[in-house]
């Protein structure tokens, strides 16, 4: 399944890897060797995220659909 949270993917010297963050879910991101992977893997961290909110009655935000702003 696609989701419709921005998603921030760059490549980690550090890790040597390419990492994807969702800003608006709190610590969900995913990581891999190949940009398509850490999107795919995002992607599955975003439904982890998702299932584990609804499952302990935390508020899931709506995608915003727009480019984030950063100061």
């Amino acid at each position: 399944m696609t989701y419709k949270y921005e998603t921030i993917l760059y490549w980690s010297q550090e890790d040597n890897a390419f990492i994807a963050e969702v800003p608006e879910l709190p610590g969900c991101m995913a990581h891999s060797n190949s940009q398509e992977e850490a999107l795919a893997n995002v992607n599955e961290a975003i439904g982890l995220w998702l299932d584990t909110a609804k499952e302990f009655g935390d508020p899931i935000p709506e995608p915003k659909g727009r480019r984030l702003m950063y100061a």
